[in-house]
């Protein structure tokens, strides 16, 4: 479900898109059948996909504009400090690793 998600938010996934059959997936992934129909179940239930018996499962809505500009900015955010930090001699690993950890700090305390 999350990377149906990822590939709406990057555009990839477009309104009318078919997703791939749930067979296609576990045959692919070889994860549980229930799985898979799960995880579309939750698409469809939060309004980004719709199944269409003898048909498929379809992309149906969007990231919202808000969360669009919101992903551009924070982008644009993000290449500046990597770039700062590429500039004070960090490698792409040590950038990784802050990223991690702060990535990890800010979500621990919004789960608490």
């Amino acid at each position: 479900m999350q990377q149906v998600k990822h590939a709406i938010r990057l555009g990839v996934l477009q309104p009318g898109d078919q997703l791939p059959t749930a067979r296609e997936v576990v045959d692919r992934l070889a994860i549980n059948p229930n799985t898979v129909l799960k995880a579309y179940r939750d698409l469809e239930r939060q309004g980004l996909a719709v199944g269409r018996p003898g048909l498929g499962t379809f992309v149906q809505g969007t990231l919202g504009v808000a969360t669009v500009a919101a992903q551009d900015e924070t982008r644009r955010e993000l290449d500046r400090v990597v770039q700062a930090g590429r500039a004070a001699g960090l490698d792409r690993e040590d950038v990784k690793a802050l990223f991690a950890a702060v990535l990890n700090e800010v979500f621990r305390e919004d789960s608490t």
